[in-house]
């Protein structure tokens, strides 16, 4: 706190020179101040060239700013060499385009039930041994097999749930047990999508950090697909409308170009005409490339029956793909040999075993 004027600062000294009294005898006296002498006046050129030099001085610094940015030429040209000779994401048995160079053999399921699939019967590990062996007569020469993992990430059920989706999601430690399998043995990991009473869209965005990997796949099922108040997967077919599946390919087109992804497979199954509307309507991008399995179960003449039907107006755009069934066409007396699904016209791409 400030002294009252004219009160010396408690605890501290005055200066004999402002304050008008005689110095203590024998203290030192402070020398007292004295006004500095006045400045020559400037000559009129000074100013102007003051101002000039301080502009020049400020446009090098900001050219050089500006420059900086952009670095040397040669080094900038030198970065974009560097970042176009990076080597690209390739498929897990080389190359960045699956078809129609490599023909896919799939064993689906999940690992908690084994009536859902073949690849959750026995071990993981065990599963894909036997797939391998399954896969030897769909290899050609001209044409070797591509084997894959079919995982049911988002598993449909007929009750609601706490979420209400009518669905349950693998965890993520699933998937990427299966993943790791899945490249033990150079093979693909395709996660399919049951999605109840979500989306295709919901579910796709759920999966994007797995589908930023160039060896994972995407299966979507419009069968589980349902939307209308009351309607229960596995007691209703359902079905999927083009807006929905054209929004679900854009975001794997997306992906595939931010990460600079090989081709992405993108597999849609289907068993009856309208569990895909609007298919006609559907641009596929050019990042993806689509599979149309066709999933008929039952005898042999049921099932050629429902490829002929299925594949004869499918667009150009999409390859077709042929689902086996061990158990249930084994039960209708139909469980077709590789020569006999080989023997199909068209010939499928893609071939999967449940």
């Amino acid at each position: 706190m400030a002294a009252p004027h004219g009160e010396p600062v408690p605890g501290g000294e005055q200066d004999p020179a402002t304050s008008g009294a005689a110095a203590p005898e024998g203290s030192p006296r402070r020398r007292p101040r004295t006004a500095a002498p006045p400045l020559a006046p400037l000559a009129p050129w000074v100013m102007p060239s003051l101002i000039a030099g301080l502009s020049v001085l400020l446009l090098v610094i900001v050219f050089g700013f500006i420059v900086g940015r952009d670095d040397d030429p040669a080094q900038a040209a030198a970065t974009t060499a560097t970042e176009a000779a990076a080597p690209l994401p390739e498929l897990p048995r080389g190359g960045r385009t699956l078809l129609p160079g490599r023909r896919v053999v799939s064993f689906a399921g999940v690992p908690q039930d084994p009536e859902l699939g073949a690849l959750g019967v026995g071990s993981l590990r065990s599963a894909v041994r036997r797939l391998k062996k399954q896969a030897v007569p769909y290899s050609r020469k001209t044409r070797p097999t591509q084997p894959a993992l079919q995982l049911i990430s988002t598993i449909a059920h007929a009750d609601a749930g706490r979420s209400g989706r009518y669905s349950e999601r693998q965890s993520s430690s699933v998937i990427a047990r299966h993943l790791r399998e899945a490249r033990r043995a150079k093979a693909l990991l395709i996660l399919d999508i049951q999605p109840g009473k979500s989306s295709f869209v919901t579910e796709t965005r759920r999966l994007r950090r797995w589908l930023r990997e160039p060896d994972v796949a995407i299966a979507y099922d419009p069968e589980w697909r349902v939307e209308k108040d009351g309607d229960v997967p596995g007691q209703v077919i359902g079905s999927v409308r083009a807006s929905e599946l054209q929004r679900s390919l854009d975001e794997v087109a997306k992906i595939v170009r931010q990460y600079r992804l090989p081709k992405k497979l993108v597999l849609v199954h289907r068993f009856t005409e309208n569990m895909v509307q609007g298919l006609e309507t559907i641009r596929v991008p050019s990042e993806l490339q689509t599979v149309m399995s066709i999933d008929g179960v039952g005898d042999r003449a049921n099932k050629l029956a429902k490829y002929r039907q299925l594949t004869r107006d499918l667009p150009s755009a999409w390859r077709p793909g042929f689902k086996v069934f061990y158990k249930e066409d084994a039960e209708a007396g139909g469980l077709m040999t590789p020569a006999q699904v080989m023997n199909l016209r068209p010939r499928p791409d893609v071939v999967l075993y449940e």
